[in-house]
């Protein structure tokens, strides 16, 4: 099983383990770009392109568990690689979980993605 089935499984069972998860309109995401150390704080509608420096971030699902359960936000991101004159790169499409970043994490040079919360 790859990484991303891994971590797929996980979302599935995190979200079906502690009772319905709220589905929500948008994610909150944050973006560290490594050059100059800032970081951004992303609001990304669903189904909505957001650009990141040269990364473009949609968000195809977030779910938050109800406010008595342990808190967790898991996030179905799809992210882009769009550089001048090229046509965009898929670098990354998979969950990701706002009390894990590591699980399922972004590999870039230049920048971080992860999931903060979904509203």
């Amino acid at each position: 099983m790859r990484v991303g089935g891994v971590a797929a499984a996980m979302a599935a069972m995190a979200v079906a383990s502690c009772g319905p998860a709220a589905a929500a309109g948008a994610a909150v995401l944050q973006g560290l770009d490594k050059i100059t150390a800032r970081i951004t704080t992303i609001k990304a509608p669903l189904d909505e392109a957001v650009r990141f420096g040269t990364l473009s971030i949609v968000v195809r699902a977030c779910n938050k568990r109800p406010p008595e359960e342990p808190p967790e936000s898991a996030a179905y991101v799809e992210v882009d690689e769009i550089r001048p004159g090229e046509q965009g790169a898929r670098i990354f499409a998979g969950w990701m979980f706002a009390s894990s970043p590591a699980l399922s994490a972004l590999e870039h040079p230049v920048y971080d993605v992860w999931v903060k919360d979904c509203e």
